[in-house]
């Protein structure tokens, strides 16, 4: 997927100033367990490093704002192909958010997603949770226009849908 780094001081400024200002948009693509509902929505709960395991991140009372919005692009027998888009960028927010809801991400173990283990009659399964950086649009300081960029599905992710 996509990740966009900085080569100089001053671009590294300006970019980290424009995440936080929220004007870097990033769009994902995500395989979710389960049928999620509705078609379109948003996931907004707090997330903070999770009491219980500290190497996880959790939806927590007074945790860090965060918001994840999404939109349904198919349903598949057992899964959910969606389109997500962050409005605030915390460390595994859509893992989290996708499991608070229900629809932990496909391969996710760590979350609560099933286990390449647990499908062994499908031996083209990806041994990783699938979850794409598909876009990201920010402002080119020097070149004084907003930039976007986009990034295909890998082939193993394109070959299972």
């Amino acid at each position: 997927g996509l990740m966009v780094v900085a080569k100089t001081q001053p671009a590294h400024q300006g970019l980290s100033e424009a995440l936080k200002a929220r004007r870097v948009k990033k769009g994902y693509l995500a395989l979710a367990t389960g049928s999620v509902t509705p078609v379109e929505g948003q996931v907004d709960a707090p997330i903070a490093r999770d009491p219980r395991q500290r190497k996880r991140m959790a939806v927590v009372v007074g945790g860090r704002e965060a918001r994840t919005r999404y939109r349904v692009i198919e349903r598949l027998s057992e899964r959910t192909l969606l389109e997500l888009y962050l409005d605030t960028g915390r460390t595994h927010q859509i893992r989290v958010h996708a499991a608070h809801s229900g629809h932990p991400i496909a391969g996710d173990e760590r979350y609560g997603g099933d286990s390449p283990g647990e499908r062994p009659e499908r031996r083209d399964w990806p041994l990783r949770y699938l979850l794409h950086s598909e876009s990201i649009r920010f402002w080119h300081p020097r070149l004084k226009q907003d930039i976007e960029l986009a990034a295909p599905l890998p082939p193993d992710f394109q070959a299972l849908l």
